[in-house]
């Protein structure tokens, strides 16, 4: 078993093999060891690799790395996962661009039955943190583990959130498990190990370059069942999360803020360019994604709502007649172009009038 752990550890080593490489030389060879078994001729045979990475490959004979990685791993009771084990998370199994190794602290259920994933900017501002802290309270009763990337503003308020409310937290990180980045998160960390744990991709001895950190979102973006994004500029990885969360069809929500605020700029575009529904207060959250916890309410009768114009009377009529209707439908049915039907619909968010649903379909509130 050890044996093998290097070999699956020293896939990920080989100069020029990324993730998806890896999973065709494994399937097409036969296994992981096979892969260091195959002739050069054998190697070009496989797609995507050509002449340079048959002899990278070929050639490859420094497994004293991937021996070193066991130690470690054997001395500070790490968890490893290979995207062939059946312990490597589900969510993660059909992405072709997940990580073909992952390794764990901690006793988190990273096939937790509900994920959420929080994000935002390293510069939080209070509100931010509290709406954070007010979000994953609201998320208790529902036993969600709560993922993000450990890093300063939003995400850490996240994982202490979490701690504080009893809910199982995984930070996930962008270098080994040798260090925690950034190291005042010492403290949390040591708790999340109790409830949830770290996560990530990276040997022992990565250190957190710039261009680990968008690998490190694209495992918060898998594993999250909804993304919610609560501060962020136009820039930077809560935004880079959210797109890759985006096509992987996942659901993502987003903190709408003043339009002259920095921290809100990402959130407000997101919402604009209906890659996010809007959450305005937690609840909204647990709503669109069908985990109230509540006793059902009791219907109430409809009202027209006052103050719309006649075309916000058309969407409102047209949603009410058909219960729940997709924007394509709306746009269809009213006639009305993408963009003005996009931001009308968002100023009846806003208003109360209705709320988005799953797959972009919105329903009277």
């Amino acid at each position: 078993m050890m044996e093998n752990l290097v070999y699956q550890i020293a896939l990920t080593q080989i100069p020029g093999i990324g993730d998806v490489l890896a999973r065709n030389l494994v399937s097409y060879c036969g296994g992981v060891a096979e892969v260091f078994k195959q002739k050069k001729s054998r190697l070009l045979q496989i797609p995507g690799i050509g002449e340079t990475l048959a002899d990278s490959i070929h050639k490859f004979d420094n497994f004293k790395p991937a021996e070193a990685e066991v130690k470690f791993i054997e001395k500070h009771g790490i968890k490893t996962m290979f995207y062939l084990d059946k312990d490597y998370p589900q969510r993660l199994k059909n992405l072709t661009d997940a990580p073909v190794m992952l390794y764990a602290l901690g006793d988190a259920n990273l096939d937790a039955d509900k994920i959420v994933g929080i994000v935002g900017t390293r510069k939080a501002t209070d509100y931010g943190k509290a709406f954070t802290e007010e979000l994953v309270e609201t998320l208790k009763p529902t036993g969600a583990l709560i993922i993000s990337g450990l890093a300063l503003g939003i995400d850490v308020a996240a994982h202490r959130s979490a701690v504080k409310n009893g809910l199982s937290t995984v930070g996930v990180m962008a270098h080994g498990l040798d260090r925690i980045y950034p190291s005042q998160h010492k403290t949390i960390a040591k708790q999340m190990l109790e409830h949830g744990g770290l996560l990530t991709e990276f040997t022992s001895g990565t250190i957190p370059d710039r261009e680990n950190f968008p690998k490190r979102n694209r495992i918060v973006a898998g594993l999250c069942d909804v993304l919610v994004v609560v501060e962020t500029g136009v820039k930077g990885g809560a935004m880079i999360t959210a797109e890759i969360a985006n096509s992987y069809n996942k659901e993502i929500m987003a903190v709408p803020g003043r339009v002259s605020d920095d921290n809100s700029y990402g959130c407000n575009a997101l919402i604009k360019l209906n890659k996010a529904s809007i959450v305005t207060v937690p609840d909204d959250v647990l709503i669109t994604m069908g985990w109230e916890t509540s006793a059902p309410k009791q219907p109430k009768q409809q009202q027209m709502p006052l103050g719309l114009s006649t075309q916000e009377l058309a969407i409102v009529n047209f949603i009410r007649s058909k219960t729940k209707a997709g924007i394509d439908d709306i746009a269809f049915a009213l006639q009305i172009d993408s963009g003005n039907l996009s931001l009308t619909l968002l100023d009846l968010e806003f208003n109360g009038v209705i709320r988005q649903l799953p797959g972009k379909f919105f329903e009277l509130a």
